[in-house]
């Protein structure tokens, strides 16, 4: 602190710095969720193909991931066996195609703003997952929480205007497939000491969801685009709008090292509230007052889940520090039973 109490200016370039990178990856996501739902929309652009959106995405970012990792190496890769890569990240890139297939194609149906409203419910999913899989413990406060997060989003759609059982499904099955994606990374990954950043991620997942994706695609989209012959690629649109997905991982890589995932969660509800105002606003979606009380429920729910993640993680970091003095305490004691040659000494030594 400076004279009468003024942060100082590395504190102050610190603060500047975090709330840029909030800015950037509130930006960058907000850009792809508009731009992926004016392409797929059909009263925009009108290209309804949300599986060749996603593997147009995943092409591109597997090679800028390759290039940076392997020609630029300015990412080291991460030391995996063929064994693991089979039994860990090939299912994780499964998840991870079906759920942005769902997640894409709901666009065509939903409301940008309600889609957001719908997004919600990422905390019940990955908390429920993670008790079934038996990875998170049960606790009555928290399910009780998760139950009112589910209220709100309820009471958001019934209130919703444009409301299509299809599209609600997709998202659903989205969001489920998410949940479970971000609960088998702890189980496969985390938990045997190998951890992704984006970039290394999308150089390791990528082309397995390329893989999975062109299954369905063969059989689903294949066929119809060989019927719309008068379709030439946009390399503008498609190109850029790639480009800002790839901008995406970078963001997300700055924002948590630069942050905490805890920032992201904070910073994800501004930009769901921003995306609300932009859709109503500028895309004219209806937005109903049920609606917004709705997602105002539920956003309160996860307002208090993020809270109690951060006195959990503050409990933690406490118990942490008190058990340090209790390990230098008892070394010191250690240190002192010692001769000057280093040999313990014997206890009958002091009768």
């Amino acid at each position: 602190m400076g004279k009468g109490g003024s942060l100082s200016e590395g504190v102050v370039k610190k603060i500047v710095l975090s709330y840029s990178y909030v800015a950037i990856w509130i930006l960058l996501s907000f850009t792809v969720i508009v731009y992926n739902k004016y392409i797929l929309d059909k009263k925009m652009y009108n290209w309804p193909f949300p599986i060749s959106l996603t593997m147009i995405h995943m092409s591109f970012c597997a090679t800028l991931a390759v290039v940076l990792v392997r020609v630029l190496r300015l990412v080291e890769p991460v030391s995996m066996s063929r064994e693991l890569y089979l039994s860990s990240v090939v299912p994780i890139g499964a998840l991870y195609s079906l759920s942005l297939w769902l997640s894409n194609s709901a666009y065509i149906y939903l409301s940008v703003s309600f889609i957001q409203m719908l997004k919600a419910l990422m905390p019940v999913a990955v908390y429920s997952i993670g008790v079934l899989l038996k990875k998170d413990p049960y606790n009555n406060s928290t399910m009780l929480n998760m139950l009112s997060i589910s209220l709100g989003v309820a009471v958001a759609a019934y209130g919703e205007a444009r409301f299509d059982a299809w599209g609600v499904l997709l998202q659903l099955g989205a969001v489920g497939f998410e949940a479970t994606r971000l609960v088998m990374i702890q189980i496969l990954l985390t938990s045997k000491g190998i951890s992704l950043n984006p970039i290394t991620s999308l150089y390791y997942v990528a082309p397995c969801c390329l893989l999975f994706l062109s299954l369905p695609w063969i059989f689903v989209e294949y066929p119809l685009l060989r019927e719309t012959s008068s379709f030439h690629f946009d390399f503008l649109v498609f190109g850029t709008n790639s480009l800002c997905a790839f901008a995406l991982n970078l963001a997300v890589f700055l924002l948590v090292g630069k942050t905490s995932a805890l920032t992201m969660n904070v910073a994800g509800v501004v930009k769901d509230w921003l995306l609300i105002a932009f859709s109503w606003s500028v895309i004219k979606d209806t937005v109903t007052p049920v609606n917004l009380l709705g997602y105002a429920l539920a956003f309160l729910g996860v307002a208090y889940y993020n809270h109690s993640k951060l006195q959990a993680l503050k409990a933690k970091e406490a118990q942490k520090k008190t058990a340090l003095p209790d390990e230098e305490e008892g070394s010191l004691l250690q240190d002192r039973d010692r001769d000057t040659d280093g040999m313990p000494k014997r206890n009958d030594q002091h009768n």
